[in-house]
């Protein structure tokens, strides 16, 4: 479980990329995508690659999982895509990755290093080098980003009325950077990353305050799992709607939690509504 010491009788969790800042767009299709395919040798099948880690990470209910599990689903569901199999090209899939997603729960680029570390397995090593290729064009690409409207004033308004912490799968270095930019790390108890934990483990932390004083907002069906996980309550920031989703936080939603009148009818209204913003299925499938 996180550590910090609580000043208020709430928490409010919030994701970060894709939902407090609009960076999935940019980090995963200039920066993520571009090594999937020069790493993992999809040059022959570039598109139906791109088509299917852009739909993996952005555009489905798998949307903000972790990038290592993300890497898992991309490179499935090309390897089984019918215009693939006709070309002829063989997409591997790395059984040792496989192994170690598994097993390992803080998913990142430090637990991988060590598991290279001691194993000097080929596969992890190429995984690594992956990793690292994407935080560096991370670095490089990702800046001048601002938060989505109404972010700000809703951190502003939760201030001095409930803890808030950042509950991200984004390594902590850029969590760190990106929250520092835009000055709103001196609002938040702590920016937890992938280093830290699953989203879940994380969030563990809502087990020190009451039942429904813990609150997640996130922009994807893993945040609401992890907030569900631990018996908190969950604001879906809709994908492609982000604005209207903030700006009725910051009019509505912050107002009832705090009054204990979101669970229930509220909750499920949004819940309902965020169902319809992401597909299961891949649109080549249907």
């Amino acid at each position: 479980m996180y550590k910090f010491q609580s000043s208020s009788e709430f928490l409010v969790g919030f994701d970060s990329d894709g939902c407090v800042f609009d960076t999935m767009e940019l980090k995963h299709k200039e920066c993520f995508t571009p090594e999937h395919i020069r790493y993992w040798g999809l040059q022959g099948v570039s598109k139906y690659a791109r088509e299917a880690s852009e739909f993996v990470n952005l555009y489905s209910k798998m949307r903000g999982i972790n990038r290592f599990p993300a890497l898992l689903a991309a490179l499935e569901l090309t390897k089984n895509r019918p215009e693939v199999i006709a070309r002829g090209v063989e997409v591997e899939m790395p059984q040792e990755l496989i192994d170690w997603v598994e097993r390992e729960t803080k998913l990142g680029n430090p637990a991988l290093e060590a598991e290279v570390k001691k194993t000097n397995d080929p596969v992890l090593k190429k995984t690594l080098d992956w990793s690292v290729a994407i935080n560096d064009a991370v670095t490089a690409m990702v800046a001048n980003v601002p938060p989505f409207q109404f972010v700000r004033e809703s951190i502003q308004k939760l201030e001095g009325k409930a803890d808030m912490l950042v509950v991200s799968a984004t390594p902590n270095e850029a969590l760190a950077r990106e929250w520092e930019e835009h000055d709103l790390d001196k609002y938040v108890l702590g920016i937890c990353g992938q280093e830290v934990g699953t989203k879940a483990e994380i969030l563990e932390v809502a087990t020190k305050y009451a039942p429904e004083h813990t609150l997640m907002v996130g922009d994807a069906p893993g945040d609401y799992n992890a907030a569900k996980k631990n018996a908190a309550l969950f604001y879906p920031i809709n994908p492609g709607d982000e604005d209207a989703s903030w700006k009725r936080f910051y009019e509505e939603g912050i107002d009832k939690f705090l009054a204990g009148e979101f669970a229930g009818d509220y909750q499920q209204m949004l819940l309902d509504e965020f169902d319809e913003y992401l597909p299961e299925v891949p649109p080549w499938q249907r």
